[in-house]
Order: C-alpha cells, then structure tokens, then sequence
C-alpha cells in the first residue's frame, strides 16, 4: 500500500468559486443558446407530429347587438401576404409584337357533287401567313405556295375575327412560296423582316401559326434553331423527281399542319423565317423546316414585281439520268460506263440554244451536276439574264462542251 501524505493536500491549488453575477451571466447564455436549437428544431418537430401547436380561435355566434358585455377579444395570429409577379420575358415581348401580323389562309376550291353534278365552292384547307407590308392602300402577305395551291379564291381570317378576300400577287412552286393582298384598312400589325444570315445553332426560336386550322389560330410553339444547314428536295410536278433543293432552317419548335406560311421570330420578335414543312413520320417530333428570311425576300420581291420570279433558262426540258432505263444509257445515249450522273435533254424549247435532244450535261462551268435539281440551283444562284455559262455535255458517246447565253424565262 502507498504512502498517503496530508501536506500534500493542503499544498494543492483549490478550485475557483464564482460569484452570483458569474453564474447569472452563464444561465442567460445558456438560455439564449437552448432557445435558437429550439426554434431550429421546431419545424423538424412539427413535421414528425411530436410537437402540435393549437391556435386559439374567435367565437363567431356573438350577435353584434348583444347588449351583454362583451368577452375579451382573443386575438389569434392573422398572416397576409399580397403577391405581385409581373410576367413579362423576352418571349412574352417577343409574341406580342408579331403576332397580330400572323393571319389564317382559308384555300377555297370548286368541288362538284356527285349526284348532282353541280359545282360549289368548299374550303379545302387552312394554313398561315404574315403581314409584311401595306403599301398602295393594300396589305401584303406571304405565306407558302402548298398552302394556296388549286385555290379558286381564298380567304384571309384575320386576328379580330373577321375575314377578307385575299388576291394572290404571284406563286413560286420551287421555293414554295406565294404573295398575297388584302384591303389596307383591315391591316392592324406588321411584322417586321430580321435577317437569318447571323442565326446560330442553338438561339431560341418562335413559331407562330394556325396549327389544325382557325380553332387554334395564332398557336405559339418555342424551341432552338436545329441546324442552318439542311436542304429538302422539291417535287412540283409530283413526278417522282426533285425539281428544286430548298434550303431550310431546321428547329425542334413544333410546326404542325396548318403553321405552313407562319412566322419563325427570334427573341427580338423580328421575322427570320417563314415556316414551311416538317417530316411526319411515325415516332418522329421536333423536326421541322422553315424557309431562310434572306432567301426568301429577294423571291417576295420579284412576286410583288412580276407575279412570278425571273430565272436564268438554258431552253431545255431536262431529267435526270438517274431516272432512264438502263438499256438506253448505251443504245440510246451511247454513254461510257463511267457516265453515272447528269441531266439529259428531253426536249428542246428554244431554236437559238446549241443543246440537242439527248445531249447528257454533267458540268457547268467545270462544276460537276448530277440532276436537274442541281443544275437548277446552279443557274437560278449563280447566273442571271444574259450571262454566259460553259455546258459540259456528252454528245453521241463524246464528251464536248458549248458555251450558251442564258436568257430569262
């Protein structure tokens, strides 16, 4: 057992004692900090129902002329909370300055009774169409040439409610686009043309139009601009073979039928293209087409001018090679094997040109064609009345070439 000594006790330090004020300072220190955990747990606990509180409340059977006294008013916590949201984006601003300018196209075609024999007028289809202009005491609207094609008239439903008789300026079935007129005084909005050359994949886009006809006019559909570089061939004729590659600004911002002619706005509610067409396939959304503004204006403006556009023309009725039977490439044409694309001459429309029938063109200006969708584009683009282009042809199995003046058609 060890040795327990009792000076060393006495020579220990003894504890600090502390006074009255000491102790009152830790109990409100204590209490400050027990009552910020309560009122931080106290949500926690009202939420799991092991805390309930009850809030007094005011007896409403007094009747307001009792004489008795009255009891003590109980006052219970009354919250009020006034909400004031002003909702007014970039799109809101956008829609509101365009979207009176976008109209409804009623296609009105003769149909004739079966058993009857005669003839009436029926509406055929719906689709869109934007005030651009009013000039000359009249209104003009662009819209798509599928929208009005076959049209003995055509109606303009406007966005008061009324309707008007459209007069159609001038069409364009490559492009798919057309002009028409409306009385001025009927013009409430224009819109106003942007410029498509600057869009970039990815910026918003807004469609505007009259989706599954006037029940839903001016339906407003937001996405992005998909792609700047798409081109969708045209068949005019219906024949099977494309007569045109239409350039077209792809964006996912729903275009149903019936938005054909409408407006694609950017977010400054400026027009930057006119909304054309959309692939319909089964299990397939958010692809749709719209017809580049800065492609569009200079066909407006023949339209307006000429009723129709005016296009460098070679004088000949071509098709495609692709589309001949194969006997004929060698009996017929006498081509080489090599020879797989071009255009051939299946007839010839004006004396002066140095083609001849069965001619196989496969270069414009050094410029390798491979249809007459091609060939097009090339001369309508690159060429206007009066200038010259170098055909590259083969001619009775040889290759050749001819330089020919271009003339408008």
């Amino acid at each position: 057992m060890g040795d327990y000594n009792m000076d060393d006790y006495y020579q220990r330090p003894r504890k600090k004692r502390y006074g009255p004020f000491s102790m009152l300072f830790m109990s409100i220190v204590s209490s400050v900090i027990g009552g910020v955990v309560v009122l931080y747990m106290l949500p926690f606990l009202l939420e799991s129902g092991y805390v309930t509180i009850q809030l007094p409340t005011v007896p409403t059977n007094i009747p307001a002329s009792s004489s008795s006294p009255q009891p003590a008013a109980i006052h219970s916590p009354v919250i009020q909370q006034t909400i004031q949201a002003k909702v007014e984006t970039d799109t809101v601003k956008a829609v509101s300055q365009v979207e009176k300018s976008v109209v409804g196209i009623v296609n009105i075609q003769e149909m004739r009774d079966f058993w009857t024999r005669s003839t009436q007028a029926v509406e055929r289809g719906t689709g869109s169409g934007v005030i651009f202009a009013k000039k000359d005491g009249k209104g003009l609207i662009v819209t798509n040439y599928h929208v009005i094609r076959g049209a003995v008239d055509v109606e303009v439903s406007l966005a008061n409610g009324a309707r008007v008789k459209g007069h159609v300026l001038g069409v364009d079935p490559l492009t798919d686009l057309a002009v028409l007129e409306i009385p001025g005084d009927q013009v409430e909005s224009i819109a106003e043309f942007g410029t498509s050359s600057h869009l970039q994949v990815g910026e918003p886009a807004i469609a505007i139009g009259n989706p599954l006809g006037l029940h839903f006019s001016r339906t407003v559909t937001q996405g992005i601009i998909s792609s700047l570089e798409r081109s969708m061939p045209i068949d005019v004729n219906e024949d099977g073979q494309p007569d045109w590659q239409l350039d077209v600004i792809q964006t996912d911002a729903a275009i149903n039928p019936g938005n054909s002619g409408g407006a694609l706005i950017n977010m400054t509610g400026k027009v930057i293209g006119i909304n054309s067409l959309k692939i319909s396939q089964a299990g397939i959304e958010g692809i749709g087409f719209a017809i580049p503004i800065d492609d569009a204006r200079p066909i407006i403006e023949d339209l307006l001018q000429y009723g129709k556009v005016k296009r460098p023309y070679l004088g000949i009725v071509p098709r495609d090679l692709r589309e001949i039977p194969s006997h004929h490439l060698q009996n017929t044409l006498k081509l080489p094997a090599q020879v797989t694309n071009g255009v051939v001459v299946m007839e010839v429309v004006r004396g002066k040109t140095e083609l001849q029938t069965h001619d196989v063109i496969v270069a414009l200006d050094d410029q390798s064609i491979t249809d007459s969708a091609e060939m097009r584009k090339y001369l309508y683009t690159k060429k206007a009345d009066g200038d010259k282009v170098k055909v590259s042809l083969y001619r009775n199995g040889q290759l050749t070439s001819s330089v020919i003046t271009l003339y408008y058609e």
